[in-house]
């Protein structure tokens, strides 16, 4: 069994006119040491003719078709059938920000000690959360990504941590499940940020501009579990936090108490301070 030290996971769904780009931007790589995992949902389209036809060309090419859950159900068959030391996720119409950009990952990776390493995507369209040519979105630190989350078209990880300590994307979450994902591995390990960009993320997908109900009302239990920490906390109790108001809300309602002689202190000091 060859060893692959990047393995490129690509769910796709009827795709044929997006697909081939996505490929492209994969075999033009400087860096060749990747598998390139395709997950598909059983398409019906061209997409399985199009995959063969370049599967009979490269050899780390490899094709699961079968029914599916979503792209989440998909990712989760990747990481069980990865063989890379690192995982990577890309959409389907998305592709690499330039032929060297593996490479650059890969010299990170062997001089570097760590799970997790992300960079930039570029925007390509408008979404509801960036707009057309936008660099997304930086270094993050724990309220940034509280708030908002980094593109998985961004990051790589190490998939025996991923295997051993994060486990899979959960897929009562329609939308969000790689935002939850990332807030479980942030609340294990450090993040390693390189200043550069890693792809072009096309708009019209999924989390362009849908919705997650239930990602939305397990958001502050999820925190509270995944960083160990309490409705009190600086880093929610804060007006930073996105869903503060909510969070207030939980305090009266779960520490009445607390939240009474908090509030008492905090018109006593500012007494104080007159």
């Amino acid at each position: 069994m060859k060893n692959y030290l990047t393995t490129i996971v690509i769910p796709t769904y009827n795709c044929e006119e997006t697909i081939k780009e996505a490929l492209n931007s994969i075999l033009s790589q400087s860096f060749k040491n990747v598998e390139i995992l395709i997950i598909d949902g059983a398409s019906t389209d061209n997409t399985l003719k199009i995959l063969q036809e370049y599967k009979t060309q490269e050899e780390n090419l490899i094709v699961h078709s079968a029914k599916d859950e979503g792209i989440y159900d998909a990712m989760n068959k990747g990481i069980k059938l990865a063989k890379g030391d690192w995982l990577y996720f890309m959409g389907s119409d998305d592709t690499f920000y330039e032929t060297t950009t593996l490479g650059k990952v890969a010299t990170l990776i062997d001089g570097l000690s760590c799970n997790v390493i992300y960079g930039n995507v570029k925007i390509i369209g408008n979404t509801g959360w960036a707009k057309e040519g936008d660099i997304y979105d930086g270094k993050f630190d724990t309220l940034k990504i509280l708030n908002k989350n980094i593109s998985h078209q961004a990051i790589f990880y190490k998939r025996k941590f991923i295997k051993e300590e994060i486990g899979f994307f959960n897929v009562n979450y329609s939308v969000c499940s790689d935002w939850d994902f990332n807030l479980r591995c942030w609340s294990k390990t450090d993040f390693y940020y390189t200043d550069s960009i890693i792809a072009n993320f096309f708009s019209g997908g999924l989390s362009t501009n849908g919705s997650d109900k239930l990602f939305e009302k397990d958001f502050i239990a999820n925190i509270l579990k995944y960083f160990k920490i309490s409705l009190f906390n600086s880093l929610i109790n804060s007006p930073s936090f996105r869903k503060y108001s909510k969070v207030k809300l939980l305090q009266k309602e779960y520490h009445p108490l607390r939240t009474k002689y908090n509030y008492f202190m905090k018109r006593l000091l500012n007494k104080i301070k007159r």
